[in-house]
């Protein structure tokens, strides 16, 4: 039988796979802190394990294998391609981050070019009626993009940018 990691090699070996942010962390190691250590010990009381995590945590971070500024740069570029800037803020928010204003105005200057290569990925053409043009709105709200970037995508370019 394979020993068991300690919470800081399943810490590390968890942030090996992707970023994470702290409360998501937190979150998985609190599952493995709870276990028994072995087999027919009692399980491990929460406020110990939430020491332990916090400890691990707090480790991770002085050694910089935990960066929060890291978790932001990471779920911005795998999202920014497919969503809008409303759902990549209610998803960091989620994760207990903030965009910082220089990531946020970054986003904002793109938004509209992003929507538009939604729109052209799923559409590729312009609505022929009210009805879908109501329906491809929707898509792109629902993707999170703001009102002007979707009112952009559907006149077929991005105003500002060409001039």
């Amino acid at each position: 039988m394979k020993p068991r990691l300690s919470l800081k090699g399943r810490g590390l070996q968890i942030l090996a796979q992707r970023e994470h942010s702290r409360s998501e962390l937190r979150r998985k190691l609190m599952t493995h802190a709870r276990k028994p250590a072995g087999e027919g010990e009692a399980p491990v009381d929460e406020d110990t394990a939430a020491e332990q995590v916090e400890g691990v945590l707090e480790w991770l971070q002085a050694n910089r294998y935990l960066s929060e500024e890291r978790f932001v740069e990471s779920r911005i570029h795998v999202r920014a391609a497919r969503y809008g800037n409303l759902r990549i803020k209610q998803e960091l928010a989620q994760h207990g981050v903030a965009l910082s204003a220089e990531a946020a105005q970054q986003l904002k200057g793109s938004e509209a070019t992003r929507a538009r290569e939604v729109w052209a990925r799923k559409f590729g053409q312009p609505p022929q009626d009210a009805a879908e043009r109501a329906r491809q709105m929707r898509f792109l709200a629902a993707r999170g993009f703001s009102g002007e970037a979707i009112r952009r995508a559907l006149q077929g370019g991005v105003d500002d940018e060409s001039a």
